[in-house]
């Protein structure tokens, strides 16, 4: 009996994440022609290059965030990231060079100003389940939500896969149930406070024994009865703050309508722009061997003339 072949990898990149990494780890000696620092674009080109190179994928989208202090979730909770200092224009320069590289790469740019890259990869997931299997390139436990049967979220820095059986072991719970996780016990990376006094741990319990937050908030009667220390003063606290918990699961949950546009059908890889990308190599002072591995992996030959700064 032969099997059927697996649907096509479709490799959603939360490309955040690494343009900071690069903007905290590489040196500011990189810089545009009008002296700009470009340390972050040099590092996201070469963790770009590497992926695109390794993987060779015809599927990829590339979200960016734009809605960092701006979005749909701010109007829900205005403290929402709040405790995050604003990017510098230096970081913001970057961020629009790195979107113009994958632009010009032929790759997918996914930028919203009213949803986060989160929500844009579990859109455009969305959109293609059935037809696509779901790489997600991140290391952000929100991510994992989105993982059903067939999908892969990837920490590419650590060399770390995972399907949605491999959650639970990562994060204490399964995929279906993060969102409910990090409304009771709170993310403070994004300023999200949780219930008073229920950890990672007791969120887990909880979880486990009632399966979502909705029936929690029915059975909450039995929160006193499970072997949990201050179970009683928990149920309390919980029934206090429920509007809350609801509120912060607002905030947790990746939104699956989020618009993708100008997106092509399948996220199929497009034809990259030379003119453009030996543009961006000159402006951003990229050396020749980051020039020719761009123009490899755009599989257009190089038509403008090489420069001779460092690599």
């Amino acid at each position: 009996m032969t099997l059927p072949a697996p649907p096509p990898s479709l490799y959603l990149v939360d490309a955040s994440i690494y343009v900071f990494r690069a903007w905290h780890s590489l040196p500011d000696q990189f810089q545009d022609a009008q002296g700009w620092p470009t340390n972050a674009v040099h590092g996201f080109a070469r963790f770009l290059l590497d992926l695109l190179e390794r993987e060779r994928p015809r599927h990829i989208a590339i979200a960016f965030d734009e809605a960092l202090d701006s979005g749909f979730r701010h109007r829900l909770y205005p403290a929402y990231k709040a405790n995050r200092d604003p990017a510098p224009e230096a970081l913001k320069r970057q961020f629009v060079h790195c979107k113009a590289l994958c632009a010009a790469l032929g790759l997918a740019v996914l930028a919203h100003h009213d949803y986060e890259a989160d929500d844009l990869i579990g859109s455009a997931l969305h959109v293609h389940r059935g037809s696509h299997r779901g790489v997600i390139i991140s290391a952000d436990k929100d991510l994992s939500q989105l993982l059903l049967d067939h999908d892969e979220q990837w920490d590419y820095a650590r060399n770390q896969r995972w399907d949605v059986a491999g959650v639970k072991a990562r994060h204490g719970v399964h995929a279906h149930q993060i969102a409910d996780y990090l409304a009771l016990c709170g993310d403070a990376v994004d300023n999200i406070p949780g219930v008073s006094g229920v950890g990672g741990k007791s969120a887990a319990v909880l979880l486990a024994h009632f399966g979502s937050l909705d029936a929690l908030y029915e059975r909450l009667d039995e929160v006193p009865f499970l072997r949990l220390r201050g179970a009683a003063q928990m149920a309390v606290r919980l029934r206090e703050q429920r509007e809350h918990a609801l509120l912060w699961r607002q905030l947790t949950t990746i939104a699956l309508d989020a618009p993708l546009e100008g997106s092509q059908p399948g996220l199929l890889r497009q034809t990259a722009d030379p003119e453009l990308l030996g543009g961006l190599c000159q402006t951003l002072r990229f050396g020749p061997m980051t020039r020719r591995r761009l123009f490899d992996a755009a599989g257009v030959p190089d038509i403008l003339p090489t420069h001779s700064e460092p690599a």
